[in-house]
């Protein structure tokens, strides 16, 4: 299997984009036991490490885009199995940096791997442009709204210029709410698939209070469901729910040795 570059990208921010990299990433690694790489390409606003309970680290993506590490060394594995590339959460990191290089540098890093997931720059600007030329392929995050699916529309478009195949819209923080756009009706706007509609959930931030993932804080709730599923549609096998998960027993674990 060739490795999968897939880009995750957004019109705008705050649409939850980093929540769906870590927990699909998470989900990839540990219940479909794929070689994954997640790597936190908003070199300008890095918040991924966070997500896995991780701040200051000696090494992170700046560091080899100024070849100052390899990738090995900015590389983190999470108990999970998922690898973790961050970027810099000091701003100083960002002198020297030519953004320019990053799609090039990426694509040559990972040939062992199934998966790699970019948690792209929120936009289409240049940022967000040169982490996404690193990609074949792209999962666009939005909400369920006019502006929201606006910018999906736009970025169908610049992902299209680039060559990278858009394979659908995963549609976050459903409330459910009867002014929310349908499934259909988001088709109807795009012509691309909804492939997961993810419910707006406190425990989302419950779980970042704890530096875990979604799925392992509490992977029985909806939202985790869905990235399961999610997860389903991109390996191309059956999601099938089990009492006793890995995720549960790994979670057992650490109780035990807390």
């Amino acid at each position: 299997m060739m490795t999968r570059f897939i880009g995750i990208v957004s019109g705008k921010g705050g649409v939850g984009k980093t929540t769906v990299v870590t927990n699909l990433g998470t989900v990839l690694a540990g219940k479909y036991q794929k070689n994954t790489t997640v790597i936190d390409c908003n070199v300008t606003a890095s918040h991924l490490s966070m997500h896995f309970g991780a701040y200051l680290l000696p090494f992170t993506l700046n560091n080899v885009l100024k070849d100052e590490a390899s990738i090995e060394q900015a590389m983190y594995k999470h108990n999970t199995g998922v690898k973790v590339v961050p970027a810099s959460l000091n701003l100083s990191d960002l002198t020297g940096i030519d953004i320019s290089i990053l799609g090039n540098k990426l694509k040559n890093m990972f040939s062992d791997d199934d998966y790699v997931l970019l948690d792209t720059a929120p936009g289409f600007g240049k940022e967000a442009v040169s982490a996404t030329k690193a990609c074949n392929e792209a999962l666009i995050v939005t909400t369920p709204d006019i502006p929201s699916i606006t910018d999906v529309v736009r970025g169908k478009a610049v992902l299209e210029e680039l060559n990278i195949k858009p394979l659908g819209i995963i549609v976050n923080k459903v409330t459910g709410r009867k002014f929310e756009l349908t499934n259909r009706e988001i088709m109807q706007l795009t012509d691309l698939p909804t492939l997961a509609r993810i419910p707006y959930d406190e425990k989302f931030l419950e779980s970042l209070a704890v530096k875990t993932p979604l799925i392992m804080y509490d992977e029985k709730c909806k939202a985790s469901v869905e990235f399961f599923r999610l997860a389903s549609i991109l390996t191309g096998e059956v999601y099938k729910p089990t009492r006793f998960s890995f995720f549960t027993r790994l979670s057992r674990i650490f109780r035990r040795l807390s």
